[in-house]
């Protein structure tokens, strides 16, 4: 029990300090680029190496996995973060720079999908909201308090990014204290025809569970990347953007693992439909306070508490519903449909605002979550699922 206890806070801990990474990447970047006169657009095109990385590497994830284990391919993923991180300061281009970011979502990406797999796989069905939830809970407050870095490249340039190259080093070391486990294994995985089948067969289980870990893509990068633009269209100070994002921030921060504790209790379906339609009601209703800050600060951290553990939640309802030799495969899924939605929130979101006139910008995002609401609402097992799945699916 101790060994497993000191394995999941080793797990997370690395999870706190990727997102450490990630949190201090996204504004650094782009406020070097932005200082340097590069135009906003390729900047932008600069941040989606991340998520280009994480699913081009997404298909050929299954196989080392099945065959060297968790540990190595969380060495290997933090690895590569750690000495891409430490690597930016050599030359400052923009390709360069944008390959880079490439490594860093292939590694991310090896390195949450073993910890997320090797957390769910251990994790009893009376723990597994809570844990689910400590893992979006570390990563989210690594990616919060990333950016404090920024302000760093006023003193050098290079300093932001050899202190987080060396967190993440020290994050690496702590792995070599895990003893390698290996996923369950039923279908051998060593072609992608095959690979494509266990997809297929995933997506026939889970897919409903797919769809808040894509919606909370679309919500956090949309409201980072495409709000701030909105906001200051319709006239808030930058200042009043930046109290909106960190009330959001705060809310889910907050709120993660007592709704994933929630979860365990109530069942993952039942918190799921509460949490998507409070966060369809709340923000539909901000976009009828846009000109009334500290309602719509409210409404924000009220949106904030809800749908900001939608990642963690769908990955435990995945978990659920997924046999557990299909649970490798439900993780890589997860991780794609967010890259999906990360991807794809900015852009629609610009599109939004460029071509609506006299429709708020936060009704694309009560839609988006209507739409989810309404899936996980009427959502029914095509196929026989385990015990512990029924059990769920009813509650």
């Amino acid at each position: 029990m101790n060994t497993q206890r000191m394995r999941f806070w080793i797990l997370i801990s690395i999870v706190g300090i990727s997102g450490f990474s990630q949190g201090m990447l996204l504004p650094l970047i782009a406020v070097i680029f932005e200082n340097t006169g590069l135009s906003s657009d390729l900047n932008g095109l600069n941040a989606t190496a991340l998520y280009i990385g994480i699913l081009l590497v997404s298909p050929f994830m299954e196989y080392p996995l099945k065959r060297f284990g968790y540990k190595p391919i969380i060495i290997l993923g933090g690895l590569i973060v750690a000495f891409s991180l430490a690597l930016f300061p050599l030359w400052k281009s923009f390709w360069f720079w944008f390959f880079l970011r490439l490594l860093i979502g292939i590694g991310d990406h090896a390195l949450h999908f073993g910890t997320q797999t090797w957390i769910t796989s251990f994790s009893s069905e009376e723990k597994r909201g809570r844990n689910i939830s400590l893992y979006g809970l570390f990563f989210g407050v690594g990616f919060a308090v990333g950016p404090l870095l920024a302000p760093l490249v006023s003193i050098n340039e290079a300093l932001p990014f050899i202190i987080s190259s060396a967190l993440c080093f020290i994050g690496w070391v702590l792995i070599f204290l895990l003893k390698n486990d290996y996923p369950e294994q039923a279908i051998e995985v060593n072609s992608m025809k095959e690979t494509m089948k266990r997809f297929q067969n995933a997506w026939r289980y889970a897919w409903v569970a797919f769809l808040p870990p894509l919606g909370y893509g679309f919500l956090e990068s949309s409201l980072n990347g495409s709000f701030p633009v909105y906001g200051l269209r319709i006239g808030l100070e930058v200042s009043n953007i930046s109290v909106l994002l960190f009330s959001f921030a705060i809310g889910a921060i907050i709120f993660q693992l007592p709704l994933g504790i929630l979860s365990d209790k109530l069942g993952r379906r039942t918190v799921l439909i509460s949490i998507l339609l409070i966060g369809f009601l709340s923000f539909t209703t901000a976009s009828f306070l846009e000109n009334f800050l500290p309602a719509l600060t409210i409404c924000l951290f009220i949106s904030g508490m809800v749908v900001g553990s939608t990642f963690s939640l769908g990955i435990s309802y995945m978990t659920d519903l997924m046999p557990k030799n299909l649970l490798p495969t439900g993780n890589l899924l997860c991780g794609i449909a967010f890259s999906i939605g990360s991807l794809a929130g900015p852009y629609l979101g610009g599109l939004f605002i460029e071509y609506t006139k006299n429709i708020s910008y936060f009704m694309i995002i009560s839609t988006m979550l209507l739409f989810i609401f309404i899936a996980v609402t009427f959502f029914k097992p095509p196929y026989h699922l385990a015990k512990t799945s029924t059990q769920n699916l009813s509650g």
